[in-house]
């Protein structure tokens, strides 16, 4: 497990830690968020509420696995603040979510651990297919980045502030009227569940 936290930190994670499955808090709290008020991405692709893992599903999966890699990027908190003019940045962040997400998946694919699953940060459609008009994987068709496509750790549940603040990590809550230029940095996350 320590190899695929080095990997994470290698591939950008700002922190890794491995945790035990157990640690990892699944709450139905989490995805209510994407609803109320509604997430724009909200039904808008394959990997997003409502057509994604809900969280009960996955609590139940998590009782078969027992180690995960959990990490952390961190951003300037202006990119987080949703504007038009940090929008490229915070893809570009996400991007980076799903690629340390995929080699530490794929790493531990090949290890043996061949049903390790990894969750990553914003959604899929936004960020992969953001020149798309829908999901193609909505549509009945394949999914046009399907080895890279993962739901977010939100999307299915996972309550990211609370297992960012039980690592003792700061992370800090950033809104549409937050002042930016308050807050030390922005803080998005991933996880892969290895075995």
């Amino acid at each position: 497990m320590e190899n695929y936290r080095e990997i994470a930190l290698r591939s950008g994670a700002t922190k890794a830690k491995i945790v035990s499955t157990s640690e990892i808090p699944v709450d139905e709290k989490v995805t209510l968020k994407c609803q109320v008020p509604r997430c724009i991405s909200y039904g808008v692709s394959a990997h997003c509420p409502p057509h994604t893992l809900r969280a009960k599903e996955l609590r139940k999966m998590l009782k078969s696995y027992h180690k995960a890699i959990f990490f952390t990027k961190d951003l300037p908190a202006r990119i987080m603040g949703a504007s038009e003019q940090t929008y490229q940045d915070l893809i570009a962040a996400y991007l980076d979510i799903y690629r340390i997400v995929s080699e530490v998946e794929s790493q531990a694919f090949y290890d043996g651990y061949y049903l390790a699953v990894g969750f990553a940060a914003g959604s899929c459609r936004h960020t992969l297919c953001a020149g798309q008009d829908t999901c193609a994987a909505l549509e009945g068709q394949s999914c046009r980045h399907y080895f890279r496509a993962r739901p977010s750790m939100e999307a299915v549940g996972i309550d990211v502030f609370h297992m960012v603040a039980a690592a003792g990590w700061d992370i800090y809550p950033i809104g549409m009227d937050a002042s930016i230029e308050a807050i030390p940095k922005g803080t998005i996350a991933g996880i892969i569940i290895v075995y």
